[in-house]
């Protein structure tokens, strides 16, 4: 049997809103260090597996009891999360990745720095001038593309000093691999270091995905060797070209150019702001950390971004020499570059950043509403004060939508939000009464009069903010009714417009556009299209019924008192046509049924 974990409902709040993305997660025990580093396809569903069953294994029992705290970093793909683990394994050396071996590494190619240079594979970094490529999720990768570029061309293989002094002493004999083709024999003279060069620069381009680059310029020897009547030769660099063709990948997952970089990007939320780091170090991730800071003033998300770069260097000792961030800064650090990409590796990588900050909220959102849900509701209203500007938390509010087909059965709808969640028992519906043909300005007038002139009436408490479902046209109609009810101003008024979803507001003839992401207005579309919802479906049943009556009505010698109890006892029109005589006749007598009978062909 499994130990229980660490403060178990802490941990399963944790799990619980885990998004089902590829990751890398950690487990911390209660000092706040990482025991466990793991990688995911799906981060829920890993991590769900280690607290939803027994283990035969007794060092994963052990290490569930020992979890108290969860983190975890979002990738793009599996193969990064793969290397994300390696890094953050090596980094802090987790006590239960007892399996992993220390000096597990993984494969890179590397084109040496020397004479000739030649082309390996290679788990060993260095900074020796060389050009690294990689990392690589795997061997056989690597493997295939080595093998790749020496299919199209032909670099040496040998680990001889191909110097120019050594090479003219003539100490050196050619190889098999000479003799079969794939070496031109730069050990005897037979390769110049210029020709060998331009091969090393198109196998670099390949390498870093320049592929366009390394065809064009194949094209062009191809047709000069052309032109030369050189046709073997020509004959063999299209062959090369009809392999750079095939080939469509980028090579590398991460870029190696990118050394000991910080990166820091911003989320500004209600009284809070959220900072995400990433420590990025010989082009691989080896940290990321997000931090809350609690608003005292309404502070700039440059200001808050200062002070977060400031604290969080400081707190983990950083030295990088350059400063990655999404928007320009007025600040400076000794010997420190500020950057603001615009394009490449960093901006994926400022990207990268930013959606773990959208993750990281969304999980305390999610955290929030079930742990404390009268905080997460509180935060929403407050959420939709600021965004709409106005006077108070709009914790009662109404929505009213008007449906009609042609002119004809028009109807109302009005629909209740208490907290930001929908309060069905209060939904109403109304006949339109007083209006003829399809004027939707009369009928929101009639609507509205008649719903607040009867809570006026009856002393009922009146909604914070009511909402039109319509633009300017709908908001004025409603504006005439307020005034002449006294409404303004303690219950606030706005319309949401459906082709632009443009809010409007009393005597500001400039529409309010919210972001589309925010949430008041996921609460204002969901108050609308809840009001069209209810709307419809009154309108749908109210025509239905006015359809079998008036077919009913049609009937010679049935009057609409009969009509009605038909209706009433039978509910359809194909009950009412399917139904026996004796059944028909216990309910409007033999004489009427014998009339209904002969209507419908009986």
């Amino acid at each position: 049997m499994s130990k229980a974990p660490q403060n178990p409902d802490h941990l399963k709040s944790l799990v619980s809103v885990l998004p089902d993305k590829p990751g890398v997660y950690q487990y911390f025990n209660t000092e706040g260090k990482i025991i466990y580093v793991g990688k995911a396809k799906s981060l829920k569903k890993r991590v769900s597996s280690y607290f939803n069953k027994d283990h035969d294994s007794v060092k994963t029992n052990i290490l569930v009891s020992k979890i108290a705290d969860i983190k975890h970093i979002i990738v793009e793909t599996e193969e990064e999360a793969l290397l994300l683990e390696n890094t953050l394994i090596k980094k802090y050396q987790p006590r239960y990745n007892v399996l992993l071996k220390d000096d597990k590494t993984y494969p890179w190619i590397c084109i040496k720095n020397e004479a000739f240079p030649r082309i390996i594979l290679t788990r060993n970094l260095s900074q020796d001038g060389s050009a690294w490529f990689g990392p690589y999720g795997s061997v056989k990768m690597v493997r295939t593309l080595l093998e790749f570029i020496r299919q199209i061309y032909q670099v040496r293989t040998c680990n001889l000093n191909l110097t120019p002094d050594q090479i003219a002493k003539g100490k050196y004999n050619v190889c098999l691999e000479y003799h079969i083709g794939n070496c031109l024999g730069p050990c005897i003279g037979k390769q110049n270091e210029d020709d060998y060069s331009q091969t090393i620069i198109d196998v670099k381009n390949i390498l870093k995905g320049n592929i366009m680059q390394v065809i064009n310029h194949l094209k062009g020897t191809m047709m000069q060797l052309a032109s030369e009547l050189r046709f073997e030769e020509a004959h063999a660099v299209k062959e090369k070209l009809e392999h750079l063709e095939n080939y469509r990948s980028k090579s590398t997952v991460v870029n190696p150019d990118i050394h000991n970089v910080d990166v820091f990007t911003i989320l500004d939320d209600i009284g809070i702001a959220y900072v995400n780091f990433l420590k990025v170090a010989n082009g691989a991730i080896i940290q990321s950390h997000t931090v809350e800071i609690k608003k005292r003033l309404d502070e700039s998300k440059e200001e808050l971004l200062e002070i977060a770069i400031g604290e969080i260097r400081q707190k983990i000792f950083s030295d990088a020499r350059e400063i990655l961030i999404p928007f320009a800064l007025d600040i400076e650090f000794a010997n420190v570059k500020f950057s603001v990409p615009q394009r490449g590796d960093k901006v994926k990588l400022i990207e990268l950043s930013e959606r773990n900050l959208k993750y990281y909220r969304l999980e305390k959102v999610k955290q929030l509403s079930k742990v404390d849900p009268e905080m997460h509701t509180n935060r929403i209203m407050e959420t939709m004060k600021r965004d709409l500007n106005l006077e108070r938390h709009p914790r009662h509010i109404e929505c009213f939508d008007n449906s009609n087909l042609q002119g004809t059965n028009a109807v109302a709808a009005c629909v209740v939000f208490k907290d930001g969640k929908p309060s069905k028992k209060d939904y109403r519906h109304f006949n339109i009464k007083t209006v003829e043909g399809p004027d939707d300005f009369a009928s929101m007038e009639e609507v509205i009069r008649r719903r607040y002139s009867r809570l006026l009436s009856e002393n009922q408490p009146l909604p914070d903010l009511v909402v039109i479902d319509g633009g300017k046209g709908q908001l004025h109609s409603a504006i005439t009714i307020f005034e002449e009810l006294k409404l303004f101003p303690q219950v606030m008024l706005i319309s949401i417009a459906k082709r632009l979803e443009e809010i409007f507001k009393p005597g500001d003839p400039i529409p309010l556009y919210l972001d589309k992401n925010s949430e008041s207005l996921k609460v204002i579309q969901r108050l609308r299209d809840e009001a069209h919802r209810f709307g419809i479906t009154h309108h749908r049943n109210k025509r239905s019924k006015a359809f079998i009556v008036s077919e009913l009505h049609g009937i010679e010698g049935i009057g609409s008192k009969t009509a009605d109890t038909l209706l009433a006892y039978f509910k359809s029109i194909d009950a009412i046509k399917n139904a026996t005589a004796d059944e028909m006749g216990r309910v409007i007598g033999k004489a009427k049924t014998t009339i209904v009978m002969n209507y419908f062909g009986r």
